[in-house]
Formats: structure tokens, sequence, C-alpha cells
């Protein structure tokens, strides 16, 4: 596909997200109807991995409604979010306000993040949790992070682990609890088609623009595209856990998230990278 397809693609996700922030707003899945807490987001390692905070400057990409934005900023960050979907930077303000913390929030595509933030450079950049799907070029992105990060600052991606994508994200109607390959491993073969009317969380049917694209990435293709760009790979996690139980079998973890009794798999990973 020629970058002009990649980008009319993209315009079809962005008024897809459009279209699904207010869904995600009223769900219960994200909870804003009580006091936000950003931190049942993450999982306990990602703050080991993060390090303090406190006085830094941290870049969330793709932050969708900031719910983990505003983490960053609650632990003494200058965070700024950025998001191609206007109906969810206007959210995401909204959110930041109610809940007293200062976040400024930028609406752009990813690849155009280096322009849109005026040339700004950060000490971390975060991103993660059902974003890089959304993305075709992985070594385009790379190269952006790259220019995007201080000498000496840190990517940190913690992602769905692409067994997980391949297993499908959300339960197919009538499922059961086995575990069933529905999609590619690994990336290649051009974007899965959606066509969906109803979203990851609960809630009504979107309404307005339904179709969306996803690109499958391997953990290979990941690193690949951050060394291609000059950046050096640091640490690697692999986790069972994911914050929401995608199979009805899964058990609670003791700080709140979810694991399948058996077979132990891979859900989630961490990566992160210095420049």
């Amino acid at each position: 596909m020629t970058t002009e397809d990649h980008a009319r693609l993209m315009r079809a996700n962005q008024a897809n997200w459009d279209a699904r922030t207010p869904v995600h707003v009223a769900s219960r899945f994200y909870g804003l109807d009580q006091d936000v807490d950003p931190e049942r987001w993450f999982a306990p390692f990602e703050w080991d991995d993060l390090g303090e905070l406190s006085g830094r400057d941290v870049l969330h990409l793709q932050c969708h409604l900031g719910t983990e934005t505003i983490a960053f900023a609650r632990r003494g960050a200058q965070a700024v979010g950025l998001d191609f979907s206007a109906a969810s930077m206007t959210a995401a303000s909204d959110i930041a306000a109610k809940a007293g913390v200062e976040v400024d929030y930028v609406r752009a595509n990813v690849y155009d993040a280096v322009e849109a933030l005026g040339g700004r450079r950060f000490d971390v950049v975060y991103t993660g949790k059902g974003a890089l799907c959304y993305l075709p070029d992985l070594a385009r992105w790379a190269g952006v992070i790259a220019r995007l990060l201080r000498p000496g600052g840190l990517l940190y991606i913690v992602e769905f682990h692409p067994l997980l994508n391949s297993l499908g994200p959300k339960p197919a109607p009538g499922e059961g609890p086995e575990l069933l390959l529905r999609h590619d491993y690994l990336g290649g073969d051009g974007p899965v088609h959606r066509d969906a009317t109803h979203t990851y969380t609960d809630g009504p049917a979107v309404e307005g623009a339904t179709d969306s694209y996803e690109w499958m990435h391997g953990i290979g293709e990941v690193v690949n595209a951050l060394t291609g760009a000059g950046l050096n790979v640091r640490r690697l996690r692999e986790s069972d856990e994911l914050p929401w139980p995608r199979w009805p079998h899964m058990q609670r973890t003791p700080h709140g998230w979810w694991r399948l009794p058996e077979p132990r798999i891979p859900l989630l990973y961490g990566l992160l990278a210095g420049r």
C-alpha cells in the first residue's frame, strides 16, 4: 500500500475514534462518572521501569481520553497527550480539568507529532495498550519517536501482546473459553478491516463512522523498527495479565488485574528503549 492509501485509512480511523468517544465517555468500562482512578490502567512493573517522573517532560502518544496521561501529571510530570481525534482531545481536556490536574493536549496524527509539538523534545515518550495496531508503518513511527526524545530520553511501550491480538482482544459472539487463533501474529499482509457498531467497551452503538483498520505488528517488527531508528532496547517484559477479564474464566490478581488460570501465555508486553 502507498503512503496515500495509509493516510486514507487513518482518516477513516480518525472518524471512527471521533464516533467512539461519546460511547467511551459514558461507559462503565472507563468509569468516568466516578472519581478518576488512572492508576488502575497500569501494571505495577510500569512504574518500576519508568522510575521517578517528577519534573520530567512526558509525552503520551495516541492517548485517547487521557486516562493514563493524568497519572503522569499526578506523579509530578509535565504531561502532554497527543491524539488524532478532536472529540477525544476535547473529552480528555474536560476529564483532566475535573480531576484537577494540568495536562496539555494536542490534536495531531502521530506521524505529524514533531511538527505539531513545535520541535519540542521529551524525557519520556509513552505509548501503548491498543495504539500500535492503528499505525501502518512502524519504521516511520520509530523515526518520529527518535526525533521526539531528548538525548538520554526513554521510550516506554506497554502494549497488548500480538498473541492477544491474534486471539482477538474482544470476545466473538457466542464465544466460549477456548483459545482460538483468528488473526495473523505477524504483520505484512495489510490491514484488518472492521465494521463494528460496538467497541471494546459497554454502552450504546457507535453512531456514524463504524469502519476501522488495524495492522498486525509482531514484537520482532517493533524491536527492529526502534533499533533501525537508532534506539537501544533496554528491557522487554512479557506479562500474563490484562486490566479487564478478556475470557470469562480469568482470575483476579492481587492488584486487581486478570490472568488465565492456564495456560500461561503473554497478553501484554512492556518495552523500554533509550536514545
